[in-house]
């Protein structure tokens, strides 16, 4: 993926960044050998899967969100039908019956964009079996919110500090959809969407990791909280 800023936006040089990814999907078994996370976590993580578990996979920039979701789709069964929704594609999966969509920006004139919301909207559409989204950073949460309430399967990824962080900022996300859209409403459907919370981390010594998985519970004062899953 290429990048390019260039003056007068970069006060003199042209800024250039390209991020090549991995020609192999990694598994689960690969990222627990290479110690990014642990073989209980693995097997944890396994079964979640195989039971059909919303998982939300948060972290910072550079922390392995995407790999550990490819990792994750690597547990679908063979004749799953999964559908992806991202602006870039960058989500890899060896399924056969995969459908793999990407955003577009308009035109020149200003015509023919196609935002996220809408992806997820016709992947509702095309019977999937799994859905799984790139990351979502604004209105489209409430679409992906509403799909996995609706009994489809699914993961996504989510820029966050912590697991709890993931969670406040899912809970808000959906609020840009329209005024609506209130704030009850959104804590409900994420409690009853959202299975697991997977939190990455990237240390500069100790490399990738999985920091914490979590569950939504609601507490005393009956706000939304990650709470340790014990493995």
């Amino acid at each position: 993926r290429l990048h390019v800023v260039i003056p007068e936006i970069t006060a003199e040089h042209w800024s250039i960044n390209i991020r090549k990814f991995p020609r192999r999907t990694f598994s689960l078994d690969d990222l627990a050998a290479s110690k990014t996370l642990s073989r209980k976590q693995a097997m944890f993580l396994k079964s979640a899967m195989k039971s059909g578990k919303n998982i939300l996979i948060s972290g910072a920039t550079h922390s392995g969100k995407t790999t550990l979701l490819c990792a994750l789709l690597g547990e679908l069964e063979p004749l799953t039908r999964l559908i992806t929704c991202e602006e870039t594609f960058e989500i890899r999966s060896d399924l056969q019956d995969r459908v793999a969509m990407q955003t577009r920006v308009s035109s020149i004139e200003g015509i023919g964009e196609i935002r996220l919301r809408r992806l997820v909207k016709e992947a509702l559409r095309m019977r999937p079996g799994y859905l799984a989204l790139g990351e979502v950073r604004e209105a489209e949460a409430l679409d992906m919110l509403i799909g996995m309430n609706s009994g489809i399967p699914g993961a996504c990824t989510i820029h966050a500090n912590s697991a709890q962080a993931a969670i406040t900022k899912l809970c808000t996300l959906p609020l840009l959809a329209g005024p609506n859209i209130s704030a009850d409403f959104v804590k409900q459907t994420t409690l009853q969407s959202i299975d697991l919370i997977v939190h990455c981390r990237f240390d500069q010594k100790t490399g990738r990791s999985v920091e914490e998985i979590c569950r939504l519970e609601l507490d005393a004062a009956g706000e939304l909280v990650a709470v340790a899953v014990e493995i």
